[in-house]
């Protein structure tokens, strides 16, 4: 029986874990090697400690109400996209409703985890810790790790020839990157269009002299505003966009994807994406199509080599007098403390049951919390991997046979490994992640049964954003605010907009209609264009 469960990281999924832990009635010490919580949240203007936290600007790329605890809403009067030091006070009000502090260990860092002689039987970790100096030896019964995948900075420097070598300019990682200050006036060339490669990049555009960003693969840019001015994945994450995107064959709905891409800019126009590319990878920025338009920023292709003060583009081109390259590569994840017997037991995420049990353990009593990339918040899948894991531990839920997880983690591991610091190799979709680890659990809503007991909550769960309430509707930990959680989310969206009333005759149907119309139009299109087979047409 589990009792004793040490969390490893005091950052988001560490507080889940605490607070799930406790809410099974299981006894978790958090060990946080750092002085606060909040993790990669947790702005600092130094970057010595060797901790990763976010650049001084950054915001949320999910809204509020698609990122937060799944029973602790943000408040109302925040905004819908948070800056870190809101995100933060979020962390420390959701800390102080449980009484999380209490369970945490600061200044503590965690210098190895190892099976207990018995572990065959037991189960249970030895785990070494050390505070201000001194060293100290815990037995656990599990183990729950939550370091996260920002960890080590990735720094392909051997696939840029010169850069070591020859080139006499500065370069660095995004993960020392703070603010714009620094590069006043210098011509930088950023690697790598991810979220971080877009978002620096608009912000140096600001105070250098140029900026180029190269880019090696096709990207496509979205908004977090959407339709009629409400955040983007609030009016795209949708249960009923995700049962389209089930019934559609993969080639339309991918067509379907880049028609809405192109339909805010030309993305081919830009060198962004073509319509021809293989993938669908995407990053969230407003404001990079109009730098590109106003030429603060230059796209470019791959590089090929750098000499002393230039950059050799694969497309023949040069770019003179570079100052400064700033490599936004992404980050690999590791696991130093673990002892490698069970860190060789998974080489990546993906050779993890469900991304958190290594399947060869012979108890399951290690899991990973949060080392998953979702196509929506992270936040909310670690808080239900935290639920379904503590579930485990506290004898509720059971995980099958190992040779059936096995089976599962070959099944869904694809063949051919890639760059380690592609994101993609972790980033799955996020209701059908969330909706297979709430099944799991026990807590994922029936959707037929709603909509026979409680019709008006049925159809804001299905036609509405797959909010983290829903998972409080029914099982362990069932929240009697959920309901009214989802039945208030668009007031709680509005809420701090509304900052001077004008005057609106519209009421919440009639936004209901503005959002459902362009669906319902989609809808009528797509049947009318590809009729169901035996029918001429949709009115056939």
């Amino acid at each position: 029986m589990v009792r004793r469960v040490a969390i490893i990281g005091a950052g988001v999924s560490g507080l889940a874990s605490v607070k799930c832990c406790l809410d099974e009635g299981l006894e978790p010490t958090c060990f946080e090697r750092s002085e606060d919580i909040g993790g990669l949240w947790r702005y600092t203007d130094s970057t010595d400690s060797g901790r990763v936290s976010v650049y001084r600007s950054v915001i949320t790329n999910t809204s509020k109400e698609m990122s937060c605890f799944s029973d602790f809403p943000c408040p109302e009067d925040f905004p819908s996209f948070l800056p870190h030091s809101l995100l933060l006070e979020y962390f420390r009000m959701y800390a102080r409703h449980f009484d999380l502090l209490r369970h945490i260990r600061f200044k503590t860092t965690v210098l190895s985890v190892k099976k207990c002689p018995d572990f065959t039987t037991s189960g249970q970790w030895e785990v070494v810790t050390e505070t201000d100096g001194v060293q100290e030896s815990h037995i656990f019964d599990a183990v729950m790790v939550c370091t996260g995948h920002f960890q080590e900075p990735y720094l392909p420097l051997a696939s840029f020839p010169g850069i070591e070598t020859r080139f006499k300019g500065q370069y660095l990682h995004s993960r020392d990157y703070k603010d714009a200050e620094a590069f006043q006036g210098k011509r930088v060339l950023v690697i790598g269009t991810g979220n971080t490669g877009g978002d620096l990049s608009v912000e140096l555009s600001r105070v250098a002299a140029k900026v180029f960003l190269s880019a090696r693969s096709s990207t496509w840019v979205f908004s977090r505003v959407s339709d009629n001015g409400f955040p983007f994945d609030m009016v795209n994450t949708t249960r009923f966009n995700h049962f389209f995107d089930w019934l559609l064959p993969s080639a339309l709905t991918k067509r379907i994807r880049f028609r809405k891409c192109n339909s805010w800019f030309n993305h081919a126009n830009y060198g962004l994406a073509s319509i021809k590319s293989s993938n669908f990878k995407i990053i969230i920025n407003e404001e990079l199509p109009f730098c590109l338009l106003s030429g603060t920023i230059v796209l470019k292709p791959k590089v090929e080599e750098f000499t002393e003060s230039s950059v050799l583009f694969e497309d023949g081109t040069t770019e003179e007098n570079i100052d400064v390259v700033l490599f936004a590569t992404g980050y690999m994840f590791s696991f130093p403390f673990l002892e490698e017997s069970v860190r060789s037991l998974f080489d990546d995420n993906r050779s993890l049951y469900k991304r958190i049990f290594p399947p060869q353990l012979e108890r399951p009593t290690l899991a990973i919390i949060g080392l998953v990339q979702l196509t929506g918040s992270v936040m909310v899948g670690a808080e239900m991997q935290a639920r379904w894991v503590t579930g485990i531990f506290a004898g509720w839920n059971k995980l099958p046979p190992a040779r059936k997880m096995m089976t599962d983690v070959l099944k869904k591991k694809p063949p051919v490994k890639r760059n380690p610091s592609e994101r993609e190799n972790l980033k799955m979709s996020f209701i059908s992640y969330t909706d297979e680890i709430a099944s799991c659990a026990g807590v994922k809503p029936n959707m037929l049964r709603l909509l026979l007991t409680d019709p008006r909550l049925a159809l804001a769960i299905f036609f509405g954003p797959c909010t983290p309430y829903q998972y409080r509707l029914v099982g362990r930990g069932k929240w009697s605010g959920a309901r009214n959680a989802i039945l208030t989310q668009w007031e709680r969206t509005l809420k701090p907009l509304r900052t001077r009333v004008v005057d609106d005759s519209s009421d919440g149907w009639c936004w209901m209609c503005l959002l459902a119309l362009p669906v319902a139009l989609t809808v009528c299109f797509l049947l009318s264009k590809y009729p169901w087979p035996g029918r001429s047409s949709w009115a056939g």
